[in-house]
């Protein structure tokens, strides 16, 4: 079951979902449109290792734009910081996003309960695109949880994307046991 815009309302109001910045107006019938924020990163190696901390570089989106080109990884990251308390959130790419031939998430478009920070986003494309900061992006949609949760995302000692940014973080799967 997905909360509806006066469900998520009433969380917002809770205190149990929060959106910084919020704008009524990004409220649809059931999601929150979220929009690109002005930092992008790529990856300094053309390949990547799945055991190694994987370096990126991070860039500005200039005021103009900036083009995706097709066959490159980009990072990127949502204006709106978010915390879910009590639901799961999922963020799911906008339909006239992908329209343009944008993914913005490559396989990570769940959250978990205690999610608290931006979100980053793993953006492809089909063709070259141009792109903007502030452009919407996304929508997340709320999923209630049946059961008490036991270890909230951000209480948990191994959680790796605590720390609170405004610029894309690279993979920490390197930080696993494998």
């Amino acid at each position: 079951m997905i909360l509806s815009d006066k469900k998520i309302l009433a969380e917002i109001e809770k205190g149990t979902i929060v959106i910084d910045p919020y704008d009524r107006s990004y409220l649809g019938s059931n999601s929150y449109d979220v929009h690109l924020g002005k930092y992008l990163a790529v990856y300094k190696d053309a390949i990547l290792d799945a055991k190694a901390h994987n370096e990126i570089t991070h860039f500005e989106i200039p005021e103009d734009g900036y083009v995706l080109q097709p066959g490159v990884l980009y990072l990127g990251v949502t204006q709106e910081y978010t915390e879910t308390h009590e639901h799961v959130p999922f963020l799911e790419g906008k339909s006239s996003t992908g329209r343009l031939g944008i993914d913005i998430h490559a396989t990570a478009g769940k959250g978990d309960v205690g999610f608290c920070n931006t979100w980053t986003l793993e953006i492809s494309c089909v063709h070259p695109v141009r792109i903007y900061a502030g452009m919407p992006i996304g929508q997340l949609i709320y999923f209630p949880v049946d059961g008490e949760v036991e270890h909230l995302y951000n209480k948990k000692q191994n959680a790796k994307y605590t720390e609170r940014t405004i610029r894309p973080v690279e993979s920490m799967m390197w930080k696993n046991s494998f």
